[in-house]
């Protein structure tokens, strides 16, 4: 009999559940907006940011609760918003570079650390 462990699609959901998603949050805020900046195009910068969002749910879903993946997403969802009115306190960059890094840092604290891979002896 093969166990859902011995299939490739188990392997890669294995694979799947060790990567960690703050640097893809990171990337998806950070890379979404130089994007629309660089291409003028907010859509193609929102698509940017909308795949790395999509990567970070999928790892979560397989790593994490439903409450810790719901809750990292509305933190990436809060994140955009946010970035808009303190881009005028405190400029583009700096604001999305700040929210990034907030966002990052929720990932790596609540779902990151305990992927198997950051577990000691793995």
């Amino acid at each position: 009999m093969v166990t859902q462990s011995n299939t490739p699609a188990a392997g890669a959901a294995d694979r799947l559940a060790r990567l960690p998603t703050a640097p893809l949050a990171a990337a998806g805020l950070i890379g979404g907006f130089g994007v629309a900046v660089a291409s003028g195009s907010r859509p193609l910068g929102g698509a940017v940011l909308a795949a790395c969002g999509v990567g970070c749910i999928a790892i979560s879903t397989r790593r994490d609760r439903r409450r810790t993946t719901v809750g990292l997403t509305a933190t990436g969802l809060a994140a955009f918003a946010v970035s808009h009115p303190l881009g005028h306190a405190i400029g583009p960059w700096p604001s999305v570079l700040t929210v990034s890094a907030v966002t990052a840092a929720l990932c790596w604290w609540l779902s990151d650390s305990r992927r198997p891979s950051a577990q000691r002896g793995s």
